[in-house]
């Protein structure tokens, strides 16, 4: 049963349908090795071992009389602590929120439950999510599965480690400026960062609403896309047949390749040079939009931050980590005719990009432009802290400023990923492509 925790969703999913695999044996064993594990209490905040055994207990049921409802029923996952989850405290990662336990789950959640998923637990991330480095003193900071010492990446920090640990099939995050991309790439997953607005947020802690998504981190792209179906109620794009050849990319210089670090550096240049390999069309290009659209940042994220959540905050503002607290006062300053004005310039500079890159197949950038640091050196010094969450977050907010789905899969050089944007609603064409790229990423 141990070989199993570390195989993709889908071949779990597909050995239950086979009757090969029991869903309560795998639920159990999931649970019995997060118990075990050296990291077991830094990656998961609190187990739902109840729940998980009688939906498995469904799930095989189901499976032996025929009527399963989809490839994933019985396959156990877990949810970031921002997904509520009833009669099971909901707490994102803060203590502001210690002892929140909400009545109902959240939309997402009741509907991967009524697909036949196994919620194992919540996993641990960012105090509201409003950090890409997964460092959190106040709860934990899960470890990185390349280096323990390590942060694992945030905000989706627990869901990443999850994952990447074998101690879950998938895990189910939350992507305001890089929360599913930035932990799935610093641990060798693929993430998928989908469109604004288009899974129902009900029942999710909010960050940035105009900015908030939902996203799988999976082992394979057709987890990602069996994932995303679960998460849509709708079908898995078919992968069969996809293909780089032929297929243009914009590979975008304009920020996206300032002062990378020397491993992400190597790893999206080995990437490209494999995509081009398969037959892959790569053209480079600048897109002053970007540049334009990035200095819009701090305005357009730190007002709605602290208003969703400055009273609260400013109730008992010590029980934040320093740096984050200081990230969401930052919020304070900006007029809101500021605000406004910069929403604006940013739908304007959003026509004017998706116009440059309309006859590409997607575009590529180094999801990160750095690796992860250290948890004890970040801890040690917030300037640090401050600098190395906003690199780490910077290639992957193009995707979210430019409002459009973007894709991170693993280069093959540990911590570093390559990222496929496209426009908005363009998932199922992401996945396709990704599929294909892959393929070829492995080759």
């Amino acid at each position: 049963m141990q070989d199993w925790l570390t195989q993709s969703a889908a071949d779990q999913g597909r050995a239950i349908g086979a009757g090969k695999l029991d869903p309560v044996a795998l639920t159990e064993a999931y649970l019995d090795a997060i118990r075990a594990h050296e990291y077991g209490d830094r990656i998961y905040a609190r187990l739902t071992p109840e729940r998980a055994k009688a939906e498995a207990e469904a799930a095989a049921f189901r499976a032996k009389n025929g009527v399963r409802r989809g490839i994933l029923d019985g396959v156990p996952i877990s949810w970031k602590d921002l997904f509520d989850s009833a009669g099971v405290a909901t707490e994102a990662g803060s203590a502001l929120l210690a002892g929140r336990v909400p009545e109902a789950d959240a939309l997402v959640l009741a509907e991967a439950t009524l697909q036949g998923a196994v919620c194992l637990g919540k996993t641990h991330m960012t105090e509201l999510a409003f950090s890409g480095l997964g460092l959190n003193p106040v709860t934990a900071s899960p470890p990185n599965v390349n280096d323990p010492a390590c942060v694992s990446g945030g905000s989706s920090s627990g869901a990443a480690a999850s994952v990447a640990w074998g101690l879950a099939a998938a895990g189910i995050g939350s992507d305001t400026g890089g929360s599913v991309r930035v932990p799935s790439c610093w641990n060798d997953l693929v993430g998928l960062k989908t469109t604004s607005g288009l899974i129902p947020l009900k029942g999710v802690v909010p960050l940035a609403a105009k900015f908030d998504t939902i996203g799988p981190l999976a082992r394979t792209v057709e987890d990602a896309a069996i994932l995303f179906a679960m998460l849509t109620g709708g079908k898995a794009p078919d992968l069969r047949g996809a293909t780089s050849s032929g297929r243009r990319f914009a590979v975008l210089r304009t920020v996206a390749l300032d002062g990378l670090q020397d491993a992400p550096a190597q790893g999206f240049q080995t990437a490209l040079r494999k995509l081009e390999a398969a037959g892959a069309i790569l053209i480079e290009i600048d897109a002053p939009e970007v540049a334009e659209m990035m200095a819009l940042a701090g305005v357009i994220y730190t007002p709605e931050t602290y208003g969703t959540w400055g009273e609260l905050i400013e109730s008992a503002p010590d029980k934040m980590y320093p740096p984050v607290l200081e990230r969401f006062r930052s919020g304070r300053d900006h007029a809101g005719h500021d605000y406004v004005a910069a929403w604006h310039k940013l739908d304007a500079l959003r026509i004017r990009y998706a116009e440059r890159v309309a006859g590409y197949d997607a575009v590529l950038v180094p999801t990160v432009a750095s690796l992860p640091p250290r948890i004890d050196a970040v801890s040690a010094d917030a300037a640090l802290f401050t600098a190395e969450n906003l690199l780490a977050l910077r290639n992957t907010r193009i995707g979210n400023l430019t409002g459009g789905a973007a894709l991170t899969l693993p280069t093959g050089v540990p911590g570093t990923g390559i990222s496929l944007m496209g426009p908005a609603l363009s998932e199922q064409r992401l996945l396709h492509l990704g599929g294909a790229a892959e393929a070829a990423l492995r080759a």
